[in-house]
């Protein structure tokens, strides 16, 4: 339709095309050209004004996660408002992921939520589901502890006899393929990681098995070629421990079979064909207690402020925890931390057993030791740090394939977001992203504080879980002022925490290890709800550009 403003009888303006009449004929003719200006003119205005803020809007959209959208943790009264009379969560969970996701978890219900983010009881369980779910994975848990104590006392008995060398023959170690730079790469990686994670008030040469952090095992991790014949069924006779150590174990047994009794057991793990083919073997599994026990002994006590009745655990405690699990060279240490070191020993060697194509390799302990600083119950620490390690344990893998995909995948965040920097990184050779390596297998655990880290990991949790249970986009109302569940979380957060510095990085930097050093020194300095919430506009704008897939 064509708009003049030639004079006709009345005043009004003529209109052509379209067919002309109508009611916009009978309103244009009776309106005066002065009015129909300005009418015009305001809707021109306001359809501006619309694209405008529509732009703005969908380039930051409301965070719940920012400054002035962050809610309260969920606090412990209404984490009880959340059950039905028969202690199944309401609405699926839907509430309360939607809670931890923008608040956080209220610290004195830690231990009682963990589970359900990490998948150990699933969000439509009740209490007597969940309660048949404790006794079944207590006794699993029990039962990966007394096959610890075999592989031990097999390896106690061949050291007093012969040499331990010639007993147990690392059969299992990797050895470099044709790929010898990328092995290269890892062992580099791996090493730095390693002396990085070292307690300060630790000293390396006080520690004969100080060398293996940094001979030619790299990383503990021994996959497994020869399954043993040492992995037989589980004796009832020597069952019983003492009472106040804590165990940490699971049999290889106890998921093998979908019991009908435990509706529930699928959403705690992978089953075990599917997650490790192989057998863990006498081999492996001294190489994997050999550095438990120094990463145990170098862990570092920033979790101390944050569980008191750890804390103040006796000496004589401490010693007792410390021999059932034949920890030594801990002389150095106040009870607490001895304490602390016996159940990341009993856990740590009692995932191995459960998990041998990954066993053990060092960072694993930086990922635990939050979990039983929060969790006192061992075989509950043992299952959330299983469902943790569910998507993490690919950061573990010798091949290097999880971590791989993950740089990959913030290179491509970064790509998306920022043309100028990712230039700058190309130019540089440091597109794959290799800078941030340590935060990827560790996820964030040496750049933020504890409480900072927990908070992250809660959201992420809780991410994977509303995944985990079928949550998605429809489930989240206002879903234009709320990031869609993601799988990958922690690598938008980041590539975020690159993005704020890059404006250092292209003026200043010149060389991939300006940038590494950079990153490495971000301890300390990461604001964690401002780093959520870069991250969740990243989320927004990129997710569907973004492919995830594993």
């Amino acid at each position: 339709m064509l708009i003049t403003s030639n004079n006709i009888p009345g005043g009004g303006i003529q209109l052509s095309g379209g067919g002309g009449g109508g009611f916009w004929s009978e309103l244009l003719v009776a309106t005066p050209p002065s009015i129909t200006t300005v009418a015009f003119t305001a809707l021109a205005g306001t359809a501006l004004f619309a694209a405008l803020l529509y732009t703005t809007s969908r380039g930051r959209l409301k965070s719940p996660w920012s400054r002035r959208k962050r809610k309260h943790a969920l606090t412990p009264r209404q984490w009880k408002s959340l059950f039905t009379s028969d202690g199944k969560p309401r609405d699926g969970g839907v509430k309360f992921l939607k809670k931890v996701r923008s608040g956080g978890i209220d610290p004195c219900i830690r231990a009682e939520v963990w589970p359900f983010l990490l998948g150990v009881y699933d969000l439509n369980s009740s209490t007597e589901e969940r309660e048949i779910i404790r006794t079944q994975k207590r006794k699993e848990y029990e039962k990966f502890r007394r096959q610890c104590r075999r592989f031990l006392k097999r390896i106690n008995e061949c050291s007093k006899g012969t040499s331990e060398t010639s007993c147990i023959e690392d059969s299992g170690s990797p050895t470099k393929d044709s790929d010898s730079s990328s092995y290269e790469d890892v062992v580099s990686a791996r090493e730095s990681l390693s002396s990085e994670e070292r307690s300060p008030d630790v000293e390396d040469s006080d520690d004969p098995s100080s060398a293996l952090l940094e001979g030619d095992d790299v990383s503990g991790q021994a996959t497994n070629t020869d399954a043993s014949a040492l992995n037989t069924e589980s004796s009832d006779s020597d069952s019983s421990e003492d009472p106040e150590v804590i165990q940490a174990s699971s049999s290889s047994e106890g998921r093998e079979e979908n019991d009908p009794d435990v509706p529930l057991k699928e959403n705690i793990s992978p089953s075990r064909t599917d997650l490790h083919p192989n057998q863990c073997s006498g081999e492996n599994f001294a190489t994997w207690q050999r550095i438990i026990r120094v990463d145990a002994v170098r862990a570092n006590s920033e979790w101390i402020p944050y569980s008191p009745s750890q804390a103040t655990v006796s000496e004589l405690r401490a010693c007792r925890a410390a021999e059932a699990v034949g920890l030594k060279d801990y002389d150095h240490l106040e009870p607490c931390r001895v304490f602390h070191a016996a159940r990341l020993v009993a856990i740590l060697e009692a995932y191995a057993v459960y998990d041998p194509e990954i066993g053990y390799c060092q960072g694993m302990s930086d990922l635990l030791s939050p979990i039983i600083a929060v969790v006192t119950e061992d075989h509950e620490a043992f299952w959330c740090f299983v469902g943790f390690m569910r998507k993490a344990r690919h950061n573990f893998r010798l091949d290097e394939v999880g971590i791989r995909r993950q740089l990959n995948i913030v290179s491509k965040i970064i790509k998306c977001k920022d043309s100028h920097l990712y230039r700058h990184l190309e130019k540089l050779q440091a597109e794959d992203c290799f800078f941030v390596y340590r935060m990827v297998v560790v996820l964030f655990r040496r750049e933020l504080t504890f409480e900072q880290t927990i908070c992250l990991w809660e959201v992420m949790w809780a991410d994977q879980a509303a995944i985990r249970a079928g949550i998605g986009k429809s489930a989240w109302s206002r879903i234009r002022q709320r990031a869609p569940p993601t799988e990958d979380l922690l690598l938008y957060a980041i590539a975020a925490s690159v993005l704020q510095k890059r404006k250092l990085i292209i003026e200043k930097y010149s060389s991939t290890d300006e940038i590494l050093r950079e990153c490495n020194s971000m301890s300390g300095q990461l604001d964690v709800w401002k780093l959520l919430d870069d991250a969740h506009n990243l989320v927004v704008n990129l997710h569907d550009k973004i492919e995830t897939p594993f």
